[in-house]
């Protein structure tokens, strides 16, 4: 079963930078696909990054250059940069993962079977 646990999440001011971090557990397949999602109060969720088991990586065009996706191998952990936020990036953030293929684009949360328990992030002027 795999288990995925953010953390990060925080209050910052616009033009500040956090970094959340997701814990991977239970999966062995050479495969997969790993994503960022978040949710913001009355919206639908969105995707903001994923990345699969070869490193390739892809966008949400509204955080293209602010935000970073990245994994290390060895941690089994899943990171994104948030660099200059804005007000509008205030949203619950979530971790997904699904195994046996790779991303191609940036997936619809539908797509992804594993989920964690999300982290808040609030950007305030």
């Amino acid at each position: 079963q795999v288990q995925l646990v953010e953390s990060g999440g925080g209050s910052v001011q616009s033009g500040g930078s956090l970094r959340l971090s997701c814990a991977a557990s239970g999966y062995t397949y050479s495969a997969y696909c790993m994503g960022w999602f978040r949710q913001a109060p009355g919206k639908e969720r969105e995707g903001v990054a994923a990345i699969d088991s070869d490193g390739s990586t892809w966008y949400a065009d509204s955080v293209k250059g602010r935000f970073t996706i990245s994994q290390d191998y060895a941690k089994n952990t899943l990171y994104l940069q948030m660099n200059s936020l804005k007000l509008e990036d205030t949203a619950m953030y979530y971790c997904a993962a699904e195994t046996g293929f790779y991303c191609g684009h940036l997936p619809s949360p539908s797509v992804f079977a594993y989920w964690g328990q999300g982290t808040q992030v609030a950007v305030s002027n």
